[in-house]
């Protein structure tokens, strides 16, 4: 679609007060606040003009108008201006990643937590894909003054997974020792389907007293390394939504916290686009249920050029998405520089 010039500014003064404000937006409001050197009248007009070409809409409640999805993807792919972050916020997004943080799961949480407070949004972020991780190391640990033990596994993906679980009252943490000892030198290097056919007559005969903990912890290897396990989703800033005017019908809202509980809803949502850049979603181009008045926008996160993951916001369609672009380039940027530390 074409727009002449002062069309198009007519739009981004619309979408760009909606924004700011949450309110309809009138012409006199756009002669006032924006300089485009024409009069309300002209501007009334060309509102119109933009309505009926689905680019604005008109709230029954209101004299004023309101843009369109079609309306914000116009503005997001034709006239929006990139805005950069200052000095002083690009330094603070470094300080939170020169934290100590000994495992992946601790930088992704950290990620969701900071996208969350940098924008007011609810942010997302998925952790490496477990489809094709192979076991690195095992090691199980007592757990003092209870008969329970804590298998602790590392994957190739760097993500460092945690299980607690019963052990007989006559195991003795030499005997986890030993175990551990054994599952390391015979299943070090297996991947899911090979953690499954594995021949375990060599591991029972090893620690043939122990036949019956040794499938146990199989099995909880099993789950870890699961097909079926999808990325781990780390979400923050859930409640953010119930913020934001456009949602304070309880309907509309407990249809994205509901949308929010299902992980796989959210792994879906961020794994049907392609998996490298910035991509940006908007209302109905959102395809799960109860979402169709949000917008997404995820980023890719990588090491050394590989593609490990996505982080994201979602929010209303009203969403600042200059600020929430830049947040996201920054972030992602500095995400992959952190986690290269944990593949080296």
């Amino acid at each position: 679609m074409r727009l002449d010039e002062r069309k198009k500014k007519v739009l981004a003064a619309v979408v760009q007060d909606y924004i700011l404000t949450g309110e309809p937006v009138g012409s006199r409001t756009i002669a006032r606040r924006y300089d485009l050197g024409v009069s309300p009248a002209t501007i009334r007009n060309e509102m119109a003009d933009l309505e009926e070409m689905g680019l604005l809409e008109q709230p029954h409640t209101s004299a004023g108008r309101i843009p369109s999805d079609f309306g914000y993807r116009y503005y997001v792919d034709c006239l929006m201006a990139p805005e950069r972050l200052t000095p002083a916020e690009e330094e603070y997004v470094r300080r939170r990643y020169n934290q100590k943080m000994l495992e992946i799961e601790q930088v992704l949480e950290e990620t969701a937590r900071l996208l969350s407070e940098m924008t007011a949004y609810t942010a997302v972020a998925l952790g490496p894909c477990q489809t094709n991780a192979i076991l690195e190391q095992v090691q199980i640990l007592p757990v003092h003054s209870s008969n329970k033990a804590l298998l602790v596994a590392v994957t190739s993906t760097g993500v460092v997974e945690h299980r607690i679980f019963v052990v007989p009252e006559t195991v003795t943490p030499e005997d986890l020792s030993r175990i551990s000892r054994v599952l390391n030198a015979s299943l070090q290097g297996l991947a899911l389907e090979e953690l499954r056919q594995a021949v375990l007559r060599d591991i029972y005969r090893e620690v043939a007293e122990h036949r019956g903990l040794i499938k146990q912890i199989i099995d909880l290897l099993q789950q870890i390394l699961s097909l079926e396990g999808g990325e781990k989703v780390y979400l923050e800033g859930i409640f953010n939504i119930l913020s934001q005017p456009e949602f304070k019908n309880l309907e509309k809202v407990k249809d994205i916290l509901a949308f929010l509980e299902r992980e796989e809803a959210l792994r879906r949502i961020f794994n049907a686009v392609p998996t490298q850049g910035l991509t940006i979603r908007i209302g109905q181009e959102n395809k799960e249920e109860g979402i169709d008045k949000c917008s997404v926008v995820t980023i890719s996160y990588s090491v050394e050029g590989k593609i490990m993951g996505k982080v994201g916001l979602l929010g209303p369609t009203r969403m600042h998405y200059s600020r929430v672009i830049s947040v996201l380039q920054c972030v992602a940027d500095s995400l992959s520089r952190t986690l290269e530390q944990f593949y080296r």
